[in-house]
This record gives structure tokens, sequence and C-alpha cells, in this order.
């Protein structure tokens, strides 16, 4: 068994040059929202979610984004009510949301 059950790495990538990227979208608020629900759900530690923080995860057009891992379903986001059912849905409960997938044709 995995040491965790499940990873949210959240980009928090800022791009410099003026190029579209996740610390546009707030990604900063949706990864403390994130852990903070993880850990208000007592999901957090061995044996079950770990929320990280990541470099840019090169899917920048479909910004701001999230994957989680094992499943390596990619994720995007408008509002808190959609980091909450990621959590809820996925996290907790396996489900994956699938309005919020990230197609596969978006890239950078």
């Amino acid at each position: 068994m995995s040491y965790y059950q499940r990873h949210l790495f959240v980009c928090l990538n800022q791009r410099a040059n003026g190029e579209a990227c996740c610390a546009d979208h707030d990604a900063q608020a949706a990864f403390d929202h994130c852990k903070s629900r993880v850990k208000d759900l007592g999901l957090a530690g061995k044996g079950g979610v770990r929320v990280n923080k990541a470099g840019c995860l090169d899917r920048c057009a479909g910004g701001p984004v999230a994957v989680v891992y094992p499943e390596a379903v990619w994720y995007s986001w408008v509002d808190k009510g959609d980091l909450d059912e990621i959590v809820e849905s996925h996290l907790r409960d396996g489900r994956v949301v699938e309005r919020l997938v990230l197609p596969d044709s978006v890239g950078r």
C-alpha cells in the first residue's frame, strides 16, 4: 500500500513573461482551500490524502489546473464549490468529477 491513498498536485506556477499561468487564477488560494478542506474532513496523513504545491504542470491553457494521483485525473475549476466537489467526491469518495475533468487536448 502507498503511504498516501491519493495526492492532489495544484499548479502554482507564475510566469514573468505574461504568458498564461495558473497563478493568474488565484491558484494559491485554491491550494490553501483544498489543504484546509482535506484537513477538516480528516483525510490528511498516512493512508489518506496529501495536497501538494506544484510548479508548472504544462497545461497552462486550461488553468487553473490540478492533478490527482494515482488515478492521473486532471482538473480545472471555477470556484470554491468546484474545489469542494473535487475534495469530497474524488479525494474522499473516489468518484471522478467528470464535469471538471480537463480534456486531454488542452496543453500549454
